[in-house]
């Protein structure tokens, strides 16, 4: 899928987040409300709620995982072992800015390590941490995504990394 005319409508990433007090059209301001939604769905530990937000064609990627997410079955399974090992996951949107079809949130994640991720046993440690999500729309569903997070500070979070310094 060619996402070249998203990035063309959204411009630079300054730009865009400049434009996010700005009033957007109906349908931008549909797709950050359904953008919320999915991230409530998370919160509520929805796993079916949260499939129906993606089209059946879905291809993403995880700035840590080793293959692309296809299809709603692929975010069910990657829904259910973040929520093995944060199973007090919670979601919070920092903001969400959205330009024709494209949606851009930026978010926190809060949990307790209290299983196995990225093959790393729990600790019990809690971890907050920051992300981005991007996606693409086609008829209200989430057809292409992208997700970069803080994976070292969910690493430090847990011990694996030294704390920054300065």
């Amino acid at each position: 899928m060619d996402f070249d005319a998203c990035r063309r409508h959204t411009g630079a990433v300054d730009e865009w987040f400049a434009m996010s007090d700005r009033n957007g059209t109906e349908m931008e301001m549909e797709n950050c409300n359904l953008a919320r939604e999915l991230i409530a769905a998370w919160n509520a530990h929805d796993v079916q709620r949260v499939q129906s937000f993606y089209a059946p064609d879905y291809e993403g990627t995880d700035v840590a995982e080793k293959r692309p997410y296809r299809g709603p079955d692929d975010v069910r399974r990657h829904m259910r072992a973040n929520l093995r090992a944060f199973p007090d996951l919670e979601l919070q949107i920092e903001q969400c800015v959205a330009r024709e079809d494209c949606v851009v949130l930026l978010w926190w994640a809060r949990g307790t390590h209290s299983g196995k991720v990225m093959n790393i046993p729990a600790t019990g440690r809690r971890v907050e941490l920051s992300g981005v999500s991007w996606f693409k729309l086609h008829a209200g569903k989430i057809v292409w995504g992208k997700r970069v997070w803080d994976v070292a500070g969910m690493l430090r979070a847990i011990g694996l990394l030294p704390e920054l310094s300065g």
